[in-house]
């Protein structure tokens, strides 16, 4: 006798088991391991962690954080991600209510002429008549449930839910990162706003004195004390610093717009509140930069190829699984019978139990070639977590090689302003004793003017190589907000195991 409880049991025993390998977290990166220390560090820097969120706040400046709060809640690109997050939330869900029965309500009539074929002698005891007409028509109503289950014999299911909670922790970072970029391109942008407005102003004041020295240059032409050429070379002064001038206000209205669409609003929302010039913010005079190996477990675009490593290992397991056979369980159970008023009769209940075994023993290769196509999709995944995480090196390393070049570059054009400052403050005290002359004095007022705008055009390079750093190490996002996610080892896992 057939021992159908063996039968039942046996594959549910066996659905524990799971093929494929199992993912032990991300690789080891060899000579691309990370150093102790930052190799471009300096003295302006500090191994302490940083502050991960809102890293702008240490600039002072309440305008920019304004611009901040407003872009991280209204930007498009923080909707898309957002979305993203939650179809891959959903994909966990799915794949996890996929190892669960599925059950339904059906109602059903089948209407059928069957010319050749006596319903009537196929449904009785006994021959028809001959001189009787066979009937060919049939009727049918039905009216139940119907269920449906697969068993998970070889783990592809488990494997599936596995790769779904990993991508949706890989959009997870992924929407952080998007914070991360946000956060930088607004702070980017709102020093290049200031510069621009500070260069302006600057251009203008330059402009002025340019304009007396060239109604000074025709006084004295026609007094004949200067030649006709020194007209014309301030005459050419002048149209240089006006296309400089022009240059720097549409780049104002550039940054302006850019402020308003980073923020989620249109072009020229936001001139009110920017309108004002305000002073370039300055970093602080120490930057917590932390160390490589805290850059690995907190940069979300590493975390993010760190978890779609461990998705594409878990889709080896579900190519795997279709080597195993599959065995499925239909079942329905109704009312019914070949006529309307049957389907209120308790009496006529049918049911139906319908078990499934499929294998497939000859394929010609295909799932071999899943299997491969797989495995060479997890290789591609862990090149492009090598690749990540040297180019988040690369990014740090650079960011700050060029925060200490601005430094000393900000130091010695400060150097080079005060020098202006006080030769002006003695040329104008010989123009007053009449000591030189009055182009001298103009000349020495322009010098002073352009010493101060190329101080404050350094100060902004320093500010972006500052922004620069914090979008290297991956600030601007906040780790609570993305807890609760599926089962992520990336936490715990990157920089331990280097």
């Amino acid at each position: 006798m057939i021992n159908f409880r063996g039968l039942v049991l046996a594959p549910l025993l066996l659905g524990g088991c799971v093929v494929g390998p199992d993912y032990a977290g991300p690789p080891g990166l060899d000579r691309a391991a990370p150093q102790s220390k930052f190799v471009r560090q300096t003295a302006s820097t500090s191994t302490n962690d940083p502050a991960v969120a809102e890293w702008w706040t240490a600039l002072q400046d309440p305008v920019l954080n304004e611009l901040e709060q407003r872009a991280l809640a209204a930007n498009p690109s923080i909707d898309v991600a957002q979305a993203r997050l939650r179809q891959a939330r959903a994909s966990v869900r799915q794949e996890r209510a996929n190892r669960f029965p599925k059950a339904g309500a059906q109602a059903t009539g089948i209407f059928a002429d069957l010319p050749g074929i006596d319903l009537q002698s196929a449904q009785g005891n006994g021959a028809t008549p001959p001189s009787q007409d066979a009937d060919s028509s049939l009727q049918f109503f039905n009216l139940g449930l119907n269920a449906n289950w697969e068993i998970d014999f070889a783990g592809g299911q488990i494997r599936k839910i596995e790769s779904a909670n990993a991508l949706a922790a890989a959009a997870s970072y992924n929407a952080a990162d998007a914070h991360v970029q946000l956060a930088a391109d607004v702070a980017q942008s709102y020093t290049n706003l200031r510069d621009r407005q500070q260069r302006a102003a600057a251009l203008r004041g330059g402009l002025d004195l340019q304009k007396q020295q060239l109604g000074l240059a025709r006084q004295r032409f026609q007094q004949g004390t200067v030649p006709a050429f020194a007209i014309g070379q301030a005459n050419r002064a002048i149209q240089a610093t006006n296309g400089d001038l022009a240059t720097a206000e549409a780049e104002i209205g550039i940054y302006l717009n850019a402020l308003a669409v980073l923020a989620g609003e249109a072009p020229g929302r936001l001139d009110s509140l920017l309108a004002i010039p305000r002073d370039v913010p300055l970093p602080p005079q120490v930057v917590a930069i932390g160390d490589p190996a805290s850059l690995l477990r907190r940069r979300p675009d590493i975390r993010a190829a760190e978890r779609n490593l461990a998705a594409t290992t878990a889709r080896i397991g579900v190519a795997e699984a279709a080597r195993f056979p599959k065995i499925s369980f239909m079942g329905i159970l109704g009312i019914g019978g070949t006529s309307v008023g049957d389907l209120v009769d308790l009496g006529n209940i049918s049911n139906i139990a319908v078990p499934q075994l499929q294998w497939g023993l000859l394929d010609f290769g295909r799932t071999s070639a899943q299997i491969t196509q797989a495995r060479a999709g997890r290789d591609e995944a862990e090149a492009q977590y090598r690749q990540v995480v040297l180019g988040a090196f690369q990014d740090a390393e650079n960011s700050l090689a060029r925060f200490a070049q601005q430094r000393r570059n900000v130091a010695a054009l400060a150097e080079i302003k005060r020098s202006a400052d006080e030769s002006d403050i003695l040329t104008q005290q010989r123009f007053q004793r009449q000591v030189i002359s009055r182009s001298d004095a103009l000349e020495s007022g322009r010098q002073k003017v352009l010493a101060a705008s190329n101080l404050q055009s350094a100060v902004a390079a320093l500010t972006a190589s500052y922004i620069a750093i914090q979008k290297s190490l991956g600030l601007g996002w906040q780790e609570s907000t993305y807890q609760g996610l599926a089962t992520d080892s990336s936490t715990t896992s990157i920089g331990t195991n280097q």
